[in-house]
């Protein structure tokens, strides 16, 4: 009995080959595949062009988005008024565009991460790829108008103050080298 039950697992674990030499599937095993394949996109929920876990809280949800920090999380919920503790799956479709399309405007000027707007003067918060592209833009501005912060950003240098001395110095000299003795 024992060789038996040994034959049916080997038989089992043997892949069928088909002409080409590519393993055969069983129609059972295509078919839960793709069942796995439905349940994980039903397990990321798109909030602000960010794909959150469905199992998380709203509150830690919130915060995988970039540009919104614990603060800020915590005062959408409040403004909202939706319980940061509840399932991001557990939200209604109603919530989730409540969530997408919140006026930042209504936070305090304090909270928000572009305060003074270079071009316009006023107060806003930005998000993913437009949080990247205006702090890009600032960097070239800076480095255009040749300010000292916009020198150190195109030599690659500390730009808030550090000293260079014993850090910094990532891919620059090999330190002191020397003379190869010649005849």
């Amino acid at each position: 009995m024992k060789d038996e039950k040994q034959e049916s697992k080997e038989e089992k674990k043997k892949p069928s080959f088909t002409k080409e030499g590519k393993v055969r599937e069983d129609k059972k095993f295509a078919e839960k595949k793709v069942e796995k394949k439905e349940v994980m996109t039903e397990m990321l929920i798109r909030i602000k062009d960010t794909d959150i876990p469905a199992e998380k809280s709203v509150y830690i949800g919130l915060i995988r988005i970039k540009g919104i920090s614990w603060g800020i999380s915590n005062a959408i919920c409040h403004i909202l008024g939706i319980d940061r503790h509840t399932k991001i799956k557990e939200l209604g479709k109603e919530q989730i565009d409540k969530i997408n399309h919140f006026d930042f405007s209504k936070l305090k000027h304090f909270m928000m991460n572009r305060r003074k707007d270079y071009e316009d003067g006023k107060d806003k918060h930005l998000l993913t790829s437009s949080l990247d592209l205006q702090k890009e833009l600032d960097i070239k501005r800076l480095k255009k108008i040749r300010s000292y912060r916009g020198l150190r950003h195109a030599l690659g240098q500390p730009v808030r103050g550090q000293r260079t001395k014993s850090h910094f110095r990532k891919n620059k000299t090999v330190g002191v080298q020397k003379k190869k003795a010649g005849k």
